[in-house]
């Protein structure tokens, strides 16, 4: 082996799979918090005495506090071991959740909902650059995928079996009932994780040098558009299930365990075929999940079409975390924190904007009027795209 050679084995982390897997349940307990509401919005609503659309701003609630701690966490947590800084953010996860289950009304509701916006925003601002170092480089895409697998897991089961215990229970009891698995989440990370020190600080005049690289911030504005789309039509889906498709509680539950199990499809792809030049990959995303809304639009009252559609955004769902999170990594790899910081600002802020705008659009005109919304922005992010090149970094 050639000097080279061994300095790049000895810069390279040992694989740490086991802390793979633990991020992995991590972001499956997130998804599941963060979206829990989509599943179960109209007995929420009826619980707490709210309109759908409102009790839809749960989720950009959360949106609003993660756009906030995403951008705050890399510079206040300093020189703050990064091992326990994940730990204290699933911590945060386990009390939000307590809260809500236990939530009186609609006030103490949007707490939880606000310290998990505080968990989701610290979490992945560092979660992208925690999987750089678990990995050596070669693996990053892969442990990306396994990674977000964990999304995958969420969007399979944590929806239909929400809706359907939801329906059994209460949606309280739902919410209960995921506080034990973020508990053992919490001790596996405690023993997966290995020491991270925290590198060289991170502040804002790095997030602001990343915004001045014209490809990065072209970037930025196509992913925020990608997911601002995804969200306007994803926050408001049950609705439309339950009044344009005529969707009860069984069916419902049968068509979101479809679009979730069709996320395993996609990280399985994502982590399989995403290899080399990601340009080409970039407006995949708001290409297939922006015509499967448009498909909802026109045949949207047939149960099977809706299956066959929703199947196809799911697998589409997962691989867009995963594309657009290796082309930050290849794209920005000389600060990947201010970069993490950044990216889960952005997309949060798009699901916040999705979240608030559809329901706006729902409560005062229709839900045919909240999925237009979303298939425009995905045009929006389908034109500024382009073949992607103008968004990868000059070599």
């Amino acid at each position: 082996m050639t000097a080279a050679a061994t300095s790049k084995a000895k810069a390279e982390p040992a694989a740490a799979w086991g802390a793979v897997f633990s991020m992995a349940l991590c972001v499956a307990m997130l998804i599941a918090s963060e979206f829990m509401p989509v599943s179960l919005l109209t007995p929420m609503a009826q619980g707490l005495g709210a309109s759908e659309g409102q009790t839809g701003q749960a989720i950009s609630v959360s949106g609003l506090f993660a756009v906030a701690a995403s951008l705050l966490v890399t510079t206040a947590a300093g020189r703050l071991n990064r091992k326990w800084v994940m730990v204290a953010m699933t911590a945060l996860m386990l009390i939000s959740l307590a809260l809500v289950a236990a939530a009186p009304n609609f006030a103490m509701l949007m707490l939880g909902r606000a310290l998990l916006g505080v968990c989701i925003g610290g979490f992945w601002a560092l979660a992208t650059a925690v999987i750089m170092r678990l990995v050596p480089e070669g693996d990053v895409p892969r442990a990306l995928s396994l990674m977000y697998g964990g999304q995958a897991i969420a969007a399979a089961f944590a929806a239909p079996i929400g809706s359907y215990l939801g329906g059994l229970f209460g949606w309280r009891e739902v919410f209960w009932a995921l506080t034990p698995i973020v508990a053992i989440n919490l001790a596996w990370h405690v023993m997966a994780l290995p020491s991270l020190p925290a590198g060289r600080p991170q502040d804002f005049r790095a997030m602001l040098g990343l915004l001045k690289r014209r490809y990065f911030l072209a970037g930025l504005i196509a992913a925020m558009l990608s997911w601002g789309s995804a969200f306007t039509m994803f926050t408001y889906l049950r609705p439309f299930l339950e009044r344009v498709t005529g969707a009860d509680v069984t069916l419902l539950s049968v068509l979101l365990l479809v679009l979730g199990c069709a996320g395993f499809l996609g990280a399985w792809a994502a982590g399989r075929f995403l290899t080399g030049n990601v340009a080409p990959l970039l407006k995949l995303p708001a290409l297939l999940m922006g015509g499967c809304t448009l498909g909802l639009l026109l045949l949207g009252g047939s149960a099977v079409a809706a299956g066959l559609l929703l199947a196809l955004w799911g697998a589409m769902n997962t691989a867009m975390s995963v594309i657009w999170m290796a082309w930050m990594a290849q794209n920005a790899d000389d600060a990947p924190e201010a970069a993490g910081s950044v990216m889960v600002a952005a997309i949060q802020a798009s699901i916040l904007l999705g979240a608030v705008v559809g329901g706006l659009l729902l409560d005062a005109m229709s839900i045919q009027a909240t999925f237009i919304g979303g298939v425009a922005l995905a045009a929006a992010a389908i034109a500024l795209i382009g073949d992607g090149r103008r968004m990868l970094k000059p070599q």
